[in-house]
């Protein structure tokens, strides 16, 4: 990994060691007086950065794409009203130009771009230099490589302030979320790079108020470092994501409902019990990998034996037979259709892989 951090740097003075780190403010500047007011009664909440759009890239044309540039006065006012730092997204370098030119302290890549390594190196190239904070999105489609990819191009252009932001992933088909979370992907981004900040946005995931509580307690139980939560003084007013903001008096309430728990244990009690509950983890892992393995001999067998006999190695009848009987039987031990279907997958898939080396 070539990301290269300043931890002591990686927020500006005043954020530095804040938990939760409070990102708020409307998905789109509409008015001087909307942006002004929003921002007047954030401030009086725990929140650092004011967020807002002013170029919104929208998935069809004839729909409202941002102010532009006739609203960067309005966040300079913000700046000069109220202690708030304030951030707006950029796609270009002109963007990048405009937003410095007026003294935007934060900026942020928002997903449709950070999906395209060439508009993303565009950005770099216009930030390279500079010392000032980059929100890096992730991309739309669950690509933890391309999300990494982005951050590094930035990181190369001499950004030591870099901050993920999980907004969720787009996916076909039914789902009560606007993008799927998949924390998978967060959690191995954190793996991968332990020193970055990761901040969730759960607007943008859940796509309406309901799930918002959900989605911001989940993220604050994984030890993420903040929230990224669109507020209006109006929403049903909003020119754009109506449905998703709240406004700063639901934010107060929300924040206050959040149980923040502790990061590190320092009772020597607890710490003892966790790692006796850790070492019985640690031998039934063991015990797992032998019975894979045991699991693993067999299916190699088979796969002789279907060579042997000139067989195909997927059987659809007996993979119907073994899921369904898997999940029933997961259900029966608490265990969610989803982990069950996932594990037996992956155990099918590594059995196919050994048979076909077997044929081949």
């Amino acid at each position: 990994m070539t990301i290269k951090l300043n931890l002591e740097e990686v927020f500006l003075s005043g954020i530095a060691g804040k938990r939760p780190i409070i990102v708020s403010g409307p998905c789109s500047a509409e008015s001087e007086h909307q942006v002004v007011e929003t921002a007047k009664q954030l401030e009086k909440l725990n929140v650092h950065i004011y967020r807002a759009g002013i170029w919104k890239p929208r998935t069809r044309p004839d729909t409202f794409e941002g102010m532009g540039s006739v609203a960067l006065p309005w966040l300079q006012r913000v700046k000069k009203e109220t202690r708030l730092l304030v951030a707006t997204e950029v796609a270009n370098s002109w963007h990048v130009r405009e937003a410095l030119k007026y003294g935007v302290d934060v900026l942020w890549i928002g997903a449709r771009t950070t999906v395209n390594p060439f508009a993303v190196q565009e950005l770099a190239d216009a930030l390279r230099g500079l010392d000032i904070p980059v929100f890096v999105k992730n991309p739309i489609n669950p690509d933890i490589e391309l999300w990494i990819g982005a951050m590094e191009r930035i990181n190369k252009a001499g950004i030591k302030k870099i901050v993920a932001v999980h907004r969720g992933f787009s996916s076909y088909g039914n789902s009560h979320f606007r993008n799927n979370p998949q924390w998978e992907i967060p959690i191995e981004l954190k793996r991968r790079i332990p020193e970055i900040p990761i901040v969730t946005d759960p607007s943008h995931i859940c796509g309406n108020k309901e799930f918002l509580f959900e989605i911001s307690q989940r993220a604050m139980d994984l030890n993420f470092d903040g929230l990224f939560i669109e507020s209006h003084i109006c929403p049903e007013e909003a020119l754009s994501d109506k449905d998703q903001q709240i406004t700063p008096e639901e934010l107060g309430n929300l924040l206050n409902k959040i149980v923040f728990r502790s990061m590190t244990i320092t009772d020597n009690e607890l710490k003892n019990t966790l790692a006796k509950l850790r070492t019985q983890i640690d031998q039934l892992d063991d015990n797992l990998f032998d019975i894979f393995e045991q699991r693993m001999n067999i299916s190699e067998t088979i796969g002789k034996y279907k060579k042997e006999n000139n067989i195909t190695i997927f059987q659809p009848g007996r993979w119907k037979e073994i899921i369904e009987k898997r999940i029933k039987d997961g259900e029966k031990k608490g265990l969610s259709t989803e982990f069950v279907s996932r594990v037996f997958k992956a155990i099918h898939q590594e059995s196919i892989n050994r048979q076909n080396r077997v044929m081949n």
